[in-house]
C-alpha cells in the first residue's frame, strides 16, 4: 500500500530544485514523465502536487518527500514566528501567508533572524541572570540552553539529517572485515581490541565504582562495569575501535564544524564515535534490509542484531545514505520529568530548545505502561501530523535498594509513512484524528488546552473572574 501524501502547493521548491540541477521546465518534465505547462502551473503555485508526481520527485533525483512539503523546515518556522511574535518587532497581526511566503523563498534569509533574535534574547537575559540567577530560573534555563556546548553539536547532527556518511561506510566495511554477520560479535571485536594490543576485562560493580567503562591507556587494557548488558559492551568496544582506527576522519569533521568551545569539541568527538560505534554494529546495507523486510520492527531487529530498543531507535534516525534511504525518522529520549536528554532527526521535526515537552504527546504516557509500545497521531501547530512512537527504557547500572533510571524512547516520522510501519498494521492514519500538541507550554498558543502547566510567552493572558474552565491560563488570540 503506498502511503497516502496530500496534495501540495510547492511551486517555490520545486523552482530551486530545478535550478540547483541547472535544468529547464522542459527538461525536468521530459525526465518526470509529464508535460512542461504542468511543471509550469506548479512553479506558479496555479496547480498543487500530487502524490504520484512527488513520488516520481523522490525517486528520480533521489529525494525525501518531505523534502519538498512546507514542513521540511518545521524547526526553522517554529523559531522564526516565534522571533516575530516578539513585540521588539512590532509586527503585532502580521498574515501567516507572508510568514510562509518568507520561508519558502527565503530560508536562509529567515534563518538569519532566528540567530540574531537568539543573540538579542541572549543579551536582555545575560544583566537578569547576573544580577540574581535564582530569581527567574525559566529565564536562566533558556540563557544557559543557548550558550551550551551540547546544542552546538546538536545543530551540527540536524543540519546533516543525522547522517554522517564517511563515518557509516568505515564502520560498514569494518563489520564486513570482521564478519560481524558470520561471528560473535563479542569475539570478534575483542579480537579486533587485541590486535591493538588491548584486552578487555570485565568488572565488578564496586570496583568500577561510577563508571560503567574506563580505558585504562598505560595498561590497555578496556574496562567494563558487569552492570553493562552484552549490547553495551559490544557498542563500548566500537566506540574505542573508533577512536583507534578513525582519529583521522573524526578529526577532519570536527575541523569542519569550526566549534570554538572546547567542551562542544569534546562531546562532538564523543558522539561521533557513538556514532561509529552504532554503525559497526548495525551496517548500513544489512540494517537498512532488515528494517524494511521487517517494517521497521525495533524489538524485532533488537535480537537480530543484538542491541538495545534504544540503540536500535536511534540508529533508524540515521538512514539517510543518498540512493539508499530509509524513513525519515525523529529520535527523542525523555525522564520522567519531561526533560529531552536526547534528540536527533533525519526529518525536519521541530524540537523544543527549552521548557520540556507537550504533555500530550504519548511518549509521558508509556511511563504507564512500561516497555509496551504505545502509537499516536500528533499533529504540529503549523498543520504538518506525525506518526510516534513511544516506549520506555531501563538505563544501565540498576541494583537492589538503587534501581537504573526508567527514560521513555520516542520514534516518529511524517504520518505518510506510516502504512510502511508494523506499528500502523489495523489502523488508517488517513482516517484517525490526530493528537494537536505544541511544542511546549511556552510556546504553544492553542486556546483552552486542559494540559497546559504555563502560560505562552508571546500572548497576554486574559483572567475572567467570573468563570472557571479546564484550562488553568486563558490569553488573548489576535
Amino acid at each position: 500500500m503506498a502511503p497516502r501524501v496530500e496534495k501540495l502547493v510547492i511551486g517555490q521548491r520545486l523552482r530551486v530544485l530545478r535550478a540547483s540541477l541547472g535544468l529547464t521546465q522542459a527538461q525536468m518534465a521530459a525526465e518526470l514523465g509529464v508535460s512542461a505547462s504542468y511543471i509550469t502551473l506548479i512553479e506558479s503555485d496555479q496547480r498543487p502536487a500530487s502524490a504520484r508526481l512527488l513520488m516520481k520527485l523522490a525517486e528520480v533525483y533521489d529525494l525525501n518527500i518531505s523534502e519538498l512539503a512546507p514542513t521540511t523546515d518545521a524547526q526553522l518556522a517554529a523559531g522564526f514566528g516565534a522571533a516575530l511574535k516578539d513585540p521588539a518587532f512590532d509586527l503585532a497581526g502580521l498574515p501567516r501567508a507572508e510568514v510562509e511566503a518568507v520561508l519558502q523563498a527565503s530560508p536562509r534569509l529567515a534563518a538569519a533572524v532566528v540567530r540574531l533574535h537568539d543573540r538579542y534574547r541572549e543579551m536582555l537575559l545575560r544583566p537578569q541572570a547576573d544580577d540574581n540567577p535564582m530569581t527567574d530560573r525559566d529565564k536562566v534555563e533558556v540563557l544557559a540552553e543557548t550558550s551550551r556546548p551540547v546544542e552546538a553539536v546538536r545543530g551540527w547532527f540536524y543540519d546533516r539529517r543525522n547522517h554522517i556518511d564517511a563515518l557509516d561506510r568505515a564502520a560498514e566495511a569494518l563489520a564486513d572485515e570482521l564478519g560481524l554477520h558470520r561471528n560473535e560479535p563479542h569475539v570478534a571485536l575483542t579480537a579486533r581490541l587485541a590486535a591493538h594490543g588491548i584486552r578487555v576485562r570485565i568488572l565488578p560493580a564496586e570496583v568500577m565504582g561510577e563508571q560503567l567503562r574506563r580505558f585504562d591507556l598505560h595498561r590497555k587494557e578496556l574496562l567494563l562495569s558487569e552492570l553493562l548488558g552484552q549490547s553495551s559492551r559490544r557498542f563500548q568496544i566500537g566506540v574505542l575501535l573508533a577512536r583507534l582506527e578513525q582519529e583521522r576522519a573524526m578529526a577532519r569533521l570536527v575541523d569542519e564544524a569550526r566549534l570554538s568551545d572546547p567542551a562542544a569539541v569534546s562531546l562532538m568527538r564523543v558522539s561521533l564515535a557513538n556514532y561509529f560505534a552504532a554503525a559497526l554494529l548495525m551496517p548500513y546495507g544489512r540494517f537498512l534490509a532488515a528494517c524494511e523486510s521487517t517494517r521497521y520492527d525495533i524489538e524485532l531487529l533488537s535480537h537480530r542484531f543484538g542491541s538495545s530498543f534504544e540503540q536500535v531507535a536511534h540508529r533508524m534516525s540515521t538512514l539517510q545514505r543518498q540512493g539508499a534511504r530509509g524513513i525519515p525518522f525523529f529520535f527523542v529520549r525523555v525522564d520522567r520529568a519531561g526533560n529531552m536528554t536526547k534528540r536527533f532527526s533525519a526529518g525536519r521535526f521541530p524540537f523544543s530548545r527549552f521548557g520540556g515537552t507537550c504533555p500530550l504527546w504519548n511518549i509521558h504516557a508509556a511511563f504507564e505502561t512500561p516497555d509496551q509500545v504505545q502509537t499516536q497521531i500528533i499533529r504540529m501547530p503549523e498543520g504538518a501530523s506525525y506518526f510516534s512512537i513511544a516506549r520506555t527504557v531501563t538505563r544501565a547500572g540498576g541494583t537492589h535498594g538503587r534501581p537504573a533510571q526508567r527514560l521513555a524512547i520516542g520514534l516518529g516520522c511524517d504520518v505518510s509513512y506510516a502504512p510502511r510501519l508494523v506499528y500502523a498494521d489495523g489502523m488508517d492514519p488517513g482516517r484517525l484524528r490526530p493528537v494537536d500538541i505544541g511544542l511546549n507550554c511556552y510556546l504553544c498558543e492553542r486556546n483552552d488546552c486542559a494540559a497546559r502547566a504555563h502560560a505562552p510567552i508571546n500572548r497576554r493572558l486574559r483572567v475572567n473572574e467570573r468563570e472557571r474552565s479546564l484550562a488553568i491560563f486563558q490569553f488573548e488570540q489576535d
